[in-house]
């Protein structure tokens, strides 16, 4: 941790993508690579198949809309345990559109659709309303320039 109660993080990064001829060509590489952090799991990762990536890996906008949903999600449970409001499933179909803009390819905006269940006699507006809040502590979707939209619902059969 940094001074001034920030925080920092590591990530070691690693190609794993050279063929033999290294970037010798556009085509002549392969976009593969492995992200590890200090006693982590390595995860493998390469570019979306639209840029020759490897679509059985994660791809770095599909991690950026996964660190959007994870964000929200851990504040949201962290807000409704604070608040008695019990929560016993969550799921979030967080979806997220890049566009061209100028001469590059950018985020537009990232849609995150959580459905949650509730114990019974939960106070479901108050489930509602904390997604709210959730949304303006996320420290991710308070980092991006782009809008970051939330749909919550709560599941009908809570």
């Amino acid at each position: 941790m940094s001074g001034g109660g920030g925080h920092d993080y590591r990530i070691d990064l690693t190609w794993q993508g050279n063929r033999g001829t290294g970037t010798s060509d556009y085509r002549a590489y392969g976009r593969e690579y492995v992200v590890a952090g200090p006693d982590k799991p390595a995860l493998t990762g390469s570019a979306d198949p639209a840029f020759l990536g490897d679509p059985t890996h994660y791809n770095p906008e599909e991690m950026l809309v996964a660190a959007l949903s994870a964000c929200h999600m851990l504040w949201y449970l962290h807000l409704c345990a604070d608040a008695g409001v019990v929560v016993t499933a969550y799921e979030d179909n967080a979806s997220g559109t890049m566009a061209r803009v100028g001469d590059g390819l950018q985020f537009t905006e990232v849609v995150l659709a959580p459905r949650v269940a509730l114990t019974p006699g939960a106070d479901r507006e108050r489930a509602l309303a904390l997604h709210g809040a959730a949304h303006a502590r996320c420290f991710i979707a308070r980092s991006v320039n782009f809008p970051v939209r939330c749909r919550p619902e709560i599941r009908p059969d809570a």
